[in-house]
């Protein structure tokens, strides 16, 4: 797969044909699953003809030059379904592809449920991409959070998948029991280190009806604010930018079955959770700049005030310096006594980097144009 600095940009995005198979197949109850929370889908196999109206209701959604497509199992674990179970499945999806309304299929699982026997399953079936829940590479999260796999399973079940040439998704949870910030971005490096074709962060909530909504309530439990959780998954990010992994999703994605039916209880949830991430990103860059351009008093040591200052970014990336609720200009005014604070959009700047305009109290400098912040 080609990647290029820009990881999000890079990533050829697949209109998904989403097949919920919630809790479908996992052998073990997570402290933090409920997949019916999430989705609003009670757990129940899907008959051929309900996955039929189901892709058929979701093609019509596909806008012309939307593609590739894939008709995607997620919500339980695929490779823990029964043999028939499986084959039932691929074979309804597979009839999408034969007719060309889809391109291929994918599907999540375990670590511990992919090993040759299964994967043979899958020779006669047009499966690309499979995505594994990692959720952590420390042990003791692993088992504190009832997974009841290893971090030896995922290194194992990457190595068979890479044999067999499937496009590899991982995703990790952070803030689950006994994690931090040390153990997260041990589990990033190590995720990383095997460059899997694109990751997902997913920060720990605490949902209602399982495991750890007891923790919590009984102050067993204390879920990361906000804040913090985000300053975390920024740095993880930014570790698998550095590796050109794509990062494709950081936060669970909102729904409107979610706001309604108050299924998170706590947690660092907010319904754009990415935009936070890169916005925070953004506010390192234009500080980084600014700071490294600012010449303070040599008596006191204090920086003098600004009248006015511009910061450049490409169109795309305005609300990603901007910040949720302008939160990023703010922050800079106040920071570096700024009065006047303007984001001028310059088709000529990157999507990731951020360009200062030389003004009164500055260093002599040209246009800088600050590289992303590792």
């Amino acid at each position: 797969m080609n990647r290029e600095p820009d990881n999000l940009s890079s990533y050829e995005k697949p209109f998904i044909v989403p097949v919920f198979l919630p809790n479908i197949g996992c052998p073990h109850k997570c402290i933090f699953c409920n997949q019916t929370a999430i989705t609003g889908v009670k757990q129940k196999i899907p008959s051929p003809e309900e996955i039929g109206l189901q892709i058929n209701q979701f093609l019509s959604y596909k806008g012309k030059n939307r593609s590739p497509v894939q008709i995607s199992f997620f919500g339980g674990n695929f490779l823990g379904l029964k043999i028939d179970l499986i084959t039932s499945l691929l074979r309804e999806a597979t009839k999408f592809v034969i007719e060309g309304r889809v391109d291929s299929i994918r599907f999540s699982t375990r670590p511990d449920t992919i090993d040759y026997e299964r994967l043979d399953i899958l020779k006669e079936f047009p499966v690309a991409t499979i995505e594994i829940g990692v959720q952590s590479m420390d042990d003791k999260v692993l088992c504190l959070s009832g997974r009841g796999h290893t971090s030896a399973d995922t290194k194992k079940a990457v190595s068979i998948l890479k044999e067999r040439n499937y496009e590899i998704g991982l995703q990790m949870m952070t803030g689950l029991p006994n994690d931090n910030r040390e153990i997260a971005l041990y589990s990033a490096k190590n995720i990383a280190a095997f460059s899997p074709d694109f990751v997902r962060i997913y920060p720990t909530l605490v949902l209602k009806n399982t495991i750890l909504s007891g923790w919590y309530k009984k102050k067993e439990y204390t879920p990361m604010p906000l804040e913090q959780c985000v300053t975390l998954v920024k740095d993880i990010y930014l570790i698998f930018r550095e590796k050109k992994i794509p990062v494709i999703r950081m936060g669970i994605q909102a729904s409107e079955h979610i706001q309604r039916e108050s299924a998170i209880l706590a947690g660092p949830y907010h319904p754009a959770f990415g935009h936070l991430v890169h916005s925070e990103i953004f506010l390192d860059m234009a500080s980084f700049i600014i700071e490294s351009a600012i010449e303070p008093d040599i008596k006191s040591g204090e920086i003098d005030c600004c009248d006015s200052i511009g910061i450049k970014v490409h169109p795309q990336s305005i609300s990603k310096m901007r910040g949720f609720k302008n939160r990023n200009i703010e922050i800079l005014k106040t920071r570096f006594h700024i009065n006047s604070l303007k984001i001028i959009p310059d088709f000529s700047v990157k999507k990731d980097k951020v360009g200062v305009i030389p003004i009164r109290r500055l260093r002599r400098l040209p246009q800088i144009i600050c590289s992303s912040i590792t």
